[in-house]
């Protein structure tokens, strides 16, 4: 299978996973036009499950390093392949709020507060179960990245807009809260299952990251049939939607969905890839800074801060400094 030996590569897919978890959220808004997230969510956990298992058969079943897959797949505990699931289970809970977040406050808003609360936390998670890395210059870059979100945090209620639409930002804000602590827990259940320091002759029970992505991948598709069901019937915003209207959807709409999972899911391999050199820590601490990516996006792109106050321009511009201040030191920590 596909192995990195090298930390400066295990930089350079943890800023490819960054650039891929703070894009996905654009096939969300292209979809947007033509039907609600739920129904796009659909086609995302189709997108990210075949990826996951054409990944398997290619990348993760060739060359004479490591384990092939359903070698890797035949050989593992069931506790480690549960991890794996539970990891896929708990994500899926997250994102699905997150993805009602982006719908209802923004990109700019949504991604910052919730993805960047799950990196703060996160962090403390893995690194308690995997240290990796000098932890003071780790947790002042986590610090930093604390004082970016409170600096998002005030854009965003300086945003304005009519009464409506600010309450459906708040609300926004709330789910991006709880989907940012659920996010936090699902890593450490998916690191838990492969042998981080050995991807070459990974510990016989455990997986290696490629089985351990498909494992994730079903959890997160098959979960899906319960989160977003109820979240079908019972929206947070707007009328329910059936199942009808989803198969009445043309090629092309199912296909932005299917195209944002692969994104999601090319940025989630090479994160699981890295982490064997970078540690479970950096690695995810790095993807998590998706969050300047999508603020890139939701304001130069989608202008969802249009209007709003010069202040406001300011506040971003610190979030940005900060933000990007303590990704810096993140990757400094590991070298």
């Amino acid at each position: 299978m596909f192995i990195i030996e090298s930390y400066g590569v295990a930089v350079l897919l943890c800023v490819i996973t960054m650039i891929c978890w703070g894009s996905w959220g654009n096939t969300q808004k292209l979809a947007s036009t033509k039907w609600r997230y739920e129904l796009f969510y659909w086609d995302y956990t189709i997108g990210m499950l075949l990826f996951s298992v054409i990944m398997a058969f290619t990348l993760g079943s060739v060359g004479d390093s490591g384990r092939g897959f359903i070698a890797d797949l035949q050989q593992a505990n069931n506790s480690n392949l549960a991890k794996a699931l539970i990891g896929g289970v708990i994500f899926n809970a997250s994102n699905i709020l997150l993805s009602a977040s982006v719908s209802m406050a923004g990109m700019a808003v949504a991604f910052p507060l919730g993805v960047g609360l799950a990196l703060v936390l996160g962090v403390f998670i893995n690194y308690m179960k995997a240290p990796h890395g000098d932890p003071v210059m780790l947790f002042v870059g986590v610090a930093f990245i604390v004082i970016a979100i409170i600096f998002n945090g005030f854009a965003a209620s300086k945003k304005g807009g009519d009464a409506s639409n600010a309450g459906k930002a708040k609300k926004g804000i709330i789910l991006a809260a709880v989907a940012g602590v659920l996010m936090s827990f699902f890593y450490r259940f998916v690191a838990a299952a492969m042998d981080m320091e050995n991807f070459e002759a990974p510990t016989a029970g455990m997986i290696t990251p490629y089985t351990a992505f498909v494992l994730f991948s079903a959890g997160v598709f098959a979960s899906n049939f319960v989160f977003n069901t109820i979240l079908m019937k019972k929206p947070f915003d707007g009328e329910p939607v059936t199942y009808k209207e989803y198969f009445h959807g043309s090629i092309s709409t199912h296909m932005v969905g299917v195209f944002g999972g692969v994104v999601w899911a090319l940025g989630t391999l090479f994160s699981y890839i890295a982490a064997g050199k970078a540690g479970a820590a950096i690695s995810y601490a790095l993807g998590q800074g998706a969050p300047m990516i999508a603020v890139i996006w939701g304001i130069f792109i989608w202008k969802e801060f249009k209007g709003a106050p010069k202040c406001v321009n300011i506040l971003l511009l610190f979030m940005f400094l900060f933000f990007l201040s303590g990704l810096s030191l993140i990757v400094y920590s590991g070298m």
